[in-house]
């Protein structure tokens, strides 16, 4: 599949990954779960291997399996997206390699934890590594911008840096700021037009909308895929009210998942709304993940419900 930036317009489904009980990936639950958030024409690609299908916690095995499944079921009819998470550049580019062979499309390089130590302001650093991977694959390369709060997230010198890189064709844009969002938006599409800005803030995702994006990417899409394309649809169309209307139905559902602490939680709260929904089997995360409190449990079930999700169990949207 030829990948330019424009294909990765519109909204990316960053998929969570379900486990049995016993913490095996429950492969059932996850072709229910691709069956419901990636086949829907309005879905333009799907990422796995991420932070919200817990990539750092699978084998390397089980990272390519996830890509294979992934490809068999959704064939070639989107593009393919698979996250690179590793504590060394050579592991990192070894999952490249292998990724490439096993038929993902875009190779999604996240910072490594050493860089929260300073390296996110210096390009030399992730320069290296997204250089590593070019050299060794023939990819196109996303970066994996995560909150600049964190330590881990990039000044804007440095992604500019990165977009002067040709087949660095996309940028998932989780700064955390909305004033740096549009800070970045404006200055890399000074000089890379055609690099597509995928919006990715958790708490202001109509705010993103409104400033301007290329498309949307969540893990929010595993749960509620069909809002997602509606809010670009209607960003797409200009229509704030619109925009308004579907953001009115995500509030709830975003202040849930994303807004108390602890924010590690995030996607397994994801995976207690999509059980309660009937979509996977368990909720249950692997480790340094940990099973979510009945209280709050209870919480997402009732945000889930109010937010008039429930009909999608009878397969309604």
């Amino acid at each position: 599949m030829s990948i330019t930036p424009r294909s990765l317009e519109g909204v990316t489904v960053a998929t969570v990954l379900p486990f049995t009980d016993t913490l095996a990936i429950d492969w059932p639950s996850y072709e229910r779960l691709l069956a419901f958030c990636a086949t829907p024409a309005e879905v333009s690609a799907v990422f796995v291997n991420g932070h919200a299908g817990e990539g750092a916690t699978l084998t390397p095995e089980e990272r390519l399996a996830v890509i294979r499944r992934t490809r068999a079921f959704i064939g070639d009819r989107k593009p393919l997206l698979t996250g690179l998470i590793g504590y060394a550049t050579d592991e990192v580019v070894e999952q490249a390699r292998a990724a490439e062979q096993a038929g993902v499309d875009v190779a999604v390089v996240f910072p490594m934890p050493q860089f929260g130590a300073g390296a996110s302001n210096d390009p030399r650093y992730v320069l290296d590594l997204v250089d590593a991977v070019l050299d060794a694959t023939s990819l196109p390369v996303s970066i994996f911008q995560q909150s600049v709060a964190s330590g881990a997230g990039f000044s804007t010198e440095v992604l500019l840096e990165l977009a002067r890189r040709e087949r660095v064709i996309a940028l998932k844009e989780g700064s955390g700021d909305i004033g740096l969002y549009e800070d970045n938006l404006r200055r890399i599409k000074a000089i890379r037009p055609d690099l597509a800005i995928l919006a990715s803030n958790y708490h202001w995702m109509f705010a993103q909308m409104a400033t301007g994006a290329d498309g949307i990417l969540s893990g929010m899409g595993s749960m509620v895929p069909g809002l997602l394309c509606e809010l670009w649809a209607a960003s797409r169309a200009g229509d704030l009210r619109a925009m308004r209307a579907v953001n009115d139905r995500l509030y709830p559902l975003v202040r849930t998942i994303y807004g108390a602490p602890p924010l590690i939680d995030m996607h397994t709260r994801l995976k207690v709304g999509l059980q309660h929904l009937g979509i996977i089997d368990s909720a249950r995360p692997r480790r340094p993940l940990l099973d979510i409190p009945p209280a709050v449990a209870r919480r997402i079930v009732q945000a889930v419900d109010t937010a008039g999700l429930g009909g999608l169990r009878e397969g309604r949207p």
